[in-house]
């Protein structure tokens, strides 16, 4: 998840800069006694996609449109981690949950190949339909009979 000059990869060519990264530690709620009132074990993670200058202007268009619903006003995105007891642990959490979010965000969907049906099953399945009105036009009443 780190390379050498501490950035956070989130593929071979995107890299987020720690320096871009906002983080807050607090106090997390919950259970825990006494350690949970005195440690702020909580992290708060912020980045803002708007102002990056770690994504290209199509993954910044990308990431924006699909992480709308998560994102500030400003166009920073916030993830939170407390499920850890250390404040180091909860970072590390928090810093993976924003390259797994990112890594989905920018990733280029595949484009859908348009297959067409084989003869042999087209053939057999308008025989089908065929057999099938037939056995339907069977059923109906007529008055001339």
């Amino acid at each position: 998840m780190y390379s050498e000059n501490d950035d956070l990869i989130v593929t071979g060519r995107v890299r987020i800069p720690r320096a871009e990264l906002s983080t807050k530690a607090m106090r997390a709620g919950g259970p825990g006694g006494q350690h949970v009132n005195t440690s702020s074990t909580k992290i708060e993670l912020r980045w803002n996609l708007r102002h990056t200058r770690a994504l290209s202007e199509m993954q910044r268009e990308r990431a924006l449109e699909r992480l709308a619903p998560k994102l500030a006003g400003d166009g920073s995105l916030r993830i939170t981690a407390s499920e850890y007891r250390s404040q180091a642990q909860n970072r590390d959490a928090a810093e993976a949950r924003l390259v797994a979010m990112i890594k989905e965000a920018i990733a280029v969907p595949k484009a859908r190949r348009k297959t067409k049906r084989p003869r042999g099953a087209e053939e057999s399945r308008l025989d089908e339909k065929r057999q099938h009105s037939s056995r339907k036009a069977g059923r109906r009443w007529r008055p001339d009979e």
